[in-house]
């Protein structure tokens, strides 16, 4: 059985169309398109604008309960790195259960800001016992497939592959423990769980795997995993953070003789199934290469920003025809639209001109950024969405044309305003696999959540 949904005006990747008929399959995907005309009945009406919903590409969801909690000052040289000893003590409190009131939480929030889809690099596999096996054997995982269904977001769970401290094969430290899996383990895992595309309620699920980067997975090591990753799917989704922090680098070289984005091209392993994220210090070359073996870059601006990390030279990849994508990482910002807009800012602070990532193709910078990250998102993902297209999956978002942050705007302008004017509080309606999840700017579910995720803030907080 099919649906059909009247669309006043959509962007599809041709432009803003108006009176668009868009045919739905009882699985979510855009079966037909038809432009200028009126649905017969029945049809369900989405009055507005209608953009493609957007891909979160990288996300920790755990560090939702973290954001806005590490901004006291400790001494004159915090950093990254000093930063991860209040995530170390939030990830070594965690349970299976907390976790998934976390993330429930916070993938409503997504929703609600306009993200339709959400990659999930998730590294706490350990019990707080330590156990890796036996009943409640990856309890952590199951909670946070369980909070992306209970949410109806899309999910790429990405599995995460964390072995070492530091190059050279570092042993874990303590407050790692709860990361670390045996290679065999974590294969066996990850095939078991293939099968599942997605529940009874229709929320996507998508496995793919990621490593967590190349100072805690040995080169030797993630030749063998992506080897055997990719017998197990071939389409399979590949993640890694790398090149995020300058110490990185210099450990990088002083450890192997080369970069670290230099060293990871090296293998021959990236393609396009390959998602490198942040990239903050690579080389011109280095950019060039990624591009060059069709593999994305994610940056988490808010988070880079927040972390201290540097710039990622944006145009310069973008010249090279680099495919980039957005991620809200450790939850400081839980918004595309902040994303994008300090993407575009970074650029303009740095070469002292406006409309740096425009094109001639695509002279509105908000519809440019908006439509190039929600595609590239949804492809790092393995997500079949990220346009408004026959045989892509309905994940739209509706703006409300009356709210003051769009009215009176054209239609060309619409994303401009989402991006650049606080366009945010417009998302009336948010639509997963066709399912209204957000309506009226409401989730079903979130006034139960707020609820449970503030007792338990409260809790962590009295501890």
């Amino acid at each position: 059985m099919t649906h059909r949904f009247q669309l006043d005006w959509a962007l599809l990747p041709t432009g803003w169309t108006r009176d668009v008929v868009a045919t739905v399959s009882t699985a979510g995907m855009v079966t037909s398109i038809e432009a200028g005309c009126a649905a017969p009945a029945p049809t369900e009406r989405i009055a507005g604008f209608v953009l493609p919903g957007m891909a979160n590409a990288h996300s920790h969801a755990f560090q939702r309960a973290l954001a806005g909690g590490a901004e006291r000052r400790a001494s004159s040289r915090d950093s990254f790195w000093t930063w991860r000893s209040a995530m170390y003590a939030l990830a070594n409190r965690l349970r299976p259960d907390e976790l998934q009131i976390v993330a429930t939480q916070l993938f409503i929030e997504m929703l609600k800001a306009g993200y339709t889809s959400v990659g999930e690099f998730h590294y706490l596999h350990r019990t707080l016992d330590g156990a890796a096996s036996g009943p409640g054997r990856f309890a952590l995982w199951d909670a946070v497939i369980a909070a992306a269904r209970a949410a109806g977001i899309g999910l790429s769970f990405l599995p995460t592959l964390y072995q070492t401290s530091d190059f050279g094969g570092a042993p874990l430290k303590p407050e790692q423990s709860r990361f670390q899996l045996d290679v065999e383990d974590y294969l066996d895992a990850i095939a078991a769980r293939i099968g599942a595309e997605r529940d009874a309620a229709g929320s996507p699920l998508r496995i793919g795997a990621a490593f967590h980067s190349l100072r805690a997975v040995p080169l030797d090591t993630l030749r063998q995993a992506a080897a055997r990753l990719a017998e197990i799917d071939s389409t399979m989704p590949v993640h890694i953070h790398v090149a995020e922090q300058a110490r990185e680098v210099k450990s990088c070289v002083s450890a192997t003789g080369l970069r670290p984005i230099e060293l990871l091209l090296g293998t021959g392993l990236v393609n396009d199934r390959w998602c490198l994220v942040h990239c903050t210090h690579a080389t011109p070359a280095e950019l060039a290469g990624i591009a060059a073996s069709g593999a994305a870059v994610c940056v988490s601006i808010s988070t880079e920003a927040n972390l201290g990390d540097g710039f990622f030279d944006t145009l310069r990849f973008a010249r090279a025809d680099g495919r980039l994508c957005i991620g809200s990482d450790s939850q400081s910002t839980v918004d595309p639209a902040e994303e994008l807009r300090w993407l575009e800012y970074q650029q303009r602070l740095r070469r002292k001109r406006r409309m740096v990532l425009a094109t001639a193709a695509e002279p509105h910078t908000g519809t440019q950024l908006w439509c190039a990250a929600a595609r590239e998102g949804a492809r790092a993902l393995g997500q079949p969405a990220g346009a408004i297209a026959v045989g892509q999956r309905a994940d739209w978002i509706a703006l409300d044309p009356d709210h003051p942050a769009i009215a009176g705007a054209a239609p060309e302008a619409m994303a401009d305003r989402l991006i650049f004017a606080g366009g945010r509080a417009a998302i009336r309606d948010c639509l997963v696999a066709g399912r209204r999840v957000i309506k009226g700017g409401r989730h079903a579910a979130e006034a139960a959540s707020a609820e449970t995720y503030a007792a338990l803030m409260r809790r962590f907080a009295a501890a």
